[in-house]
């Protein structure tokens, strides 16, 4: 049986034995005899799961495809689970059900971590929420219509849109070898003697960094919310987390709390764009195909945007440098994430791709229901943190210049 099919027969065996023991207070001798096989069963194919999932992880290794990444079926399983469910079952101190015990279970066998509350997916981090009845208090209906709901303005999440790799599933610091030099080689006369090298190699550390916050939510707002409270949930527990990885991305400091971002990464290429025309354009490009870098993409303000799609290539002939939001053969975003400088606008060209972003912990979701003063007023504290860290393969994949006046 694959792996999927296991967890199926595991799920459909417990309803069983659920509906069995819901159905009969007191079990007679035959339906405890059921009740039995049932158990049996079930402990059963938890056995073949833990072999099969074993097998699976050693052949994905074998055929060099990374074992914690994920897959269909984790996919799919990220997808039932809900945060509203999450939420509800901690306030009542009930024990996890349905998907977000698998996934929990999963995520928890995966990384080594026991989650301190439960573990969500960190896909949840795009979508978008609300806090109280103050806040929102349009969401308590008297002639509501929630098929109408206007959710909140928020800006463009870039960064993973502009290819950075994803690398989940980590536990300890991670430490991945890189090519440092290579051997020597020339042209030498008959009988002479060829060059001699050595191989240098180097090595790219990842190390996780903590970010988070934490809102109370009122009783009322959880119990009369329309629409779906989890939907709004999501936003303020979520979305700034999401937006604090973007921003660490792009100008992380480096220090000892935040990871450190392309801005502020050792070995980066400096540019020009002080006097703004084609061939300087041009020529900010050039230092990245100098390097064999022929992709990329172009991150900057929306200020700069407007600079560069309100320029002509030449004076007098049509053509401006950006265009269908192209410049020099590369797309062109802008983010509110890129800072301004004292000497003009950001610009940052460069391979996206080079970024690597590793994830410690999926978006963790914690519900307090006894904090003060939250529990005086019926209300419950929820706090969300996720543990990231970033580093870069190549710096020299990315062109910077903060003078665009």
């Amino acid at each position: 049986m694959k792996l999927h099919e296991i967890r199926e027969a595991r799920a459909t065996k417990v309803a069983e034995a659920r509906s069995l023991l819901e159905a009969h207070k007191t079990l007679t001798a035959d339906q405890q005899t059921a009740f039995d096989k049932l158990k049996a069963d079930i402990q059963d194919l938890e056995q073949q799961e833990s072999r099969q999932q074993f097998i699976d992880d050693m052949e994905r290794r074998q055929a060099g495809a990374p074992v914690d990444g994920g897959g269909d079926n984790l996919a799919a399983l990220e997808k039932r689970v809900s945060l509203l469910d999450v939420l509800r079952t901690q306030m009542e101190g009930r024990s996890l059900t349905g998907a977000a015990a698998e996934y929990t279970q999963e995520t928890e066998r995966r990384t080594g971590r026991k989650a301190q509350g439960a573990f969500v997916p960190l896909a949840l981090l795009e979508q978008r929420a609300a806090n109280d009845t103050t806040s929102a208090k349009e969401l308590v209906p008297t002639t509501h219509r929630p098929d109408l709901y206007i959710p909140a303005l928020r800006e463009r999440l870039v960064a993973r849109q502009l290819g950075v790799r994803v690398l989940t599933g980590l536990t300890g610091n991670l430490s991945i070898p890189k090519y440092g030099s290579g051997l020597a080689t020339g042209w030498v006369a008959e009988g002479g003697a060829v060059p001699d090298g050595q191989m240098g190699f180097d090595s790219v550390g990842l190390s996780p960094k903590h970010v988070g916050g934490k809102t109370e939510m009122s009783r009322q707002l959880l119990q009369q919310s329309s629409p779906d409270i989890e939907q709004l949930v999501r936003d303020d527990l979520a979305f700034l987390i999401a937006k604090q990885i973007d921003a660490a991305i792009i100008a992380g400091t480096g220090t000892a709390n935040d990871p450190v971002g392309v801005l502020n990464m050792a070995g980066i290429q400096s540019g020009s764009l002080a006097t703004l025309d084609w061939p300087a354009v041009l020529a900010f490009a050039q230092k990245l195909e100098d390097e064999e870098i022929y992709g990329g993409a172009w991150l900057t303000t929306a200020k700069a945007k407007n600079k560069f799609a309100s320029t002509l290539k030449a004076v007098g002939l049509p053509g401006y440098l950006l265009e269908g939001g192209m410049m020099a053969d590369r797309p062109l975003v802008t983010s509110k994430r890129v800072p301004s400088d004292v000497a003009g606008e950001t610009v940052i060209l460069g391979d996206f791709s080079q970024i690597l972003l590793g994830v410690w912990s999926e978006l963790d979701i914690l519900v307090n229901p006894f904090a003060e003063p939250a529990y005086s007023r019926g209300g419950v504290v929820v706090r969300a943190m996720a543990t990231v860290g970033t580093a870069c393969r190549h710096e020299q994949a990315f062109v910077v210049a903060n003078d665009l006046a």
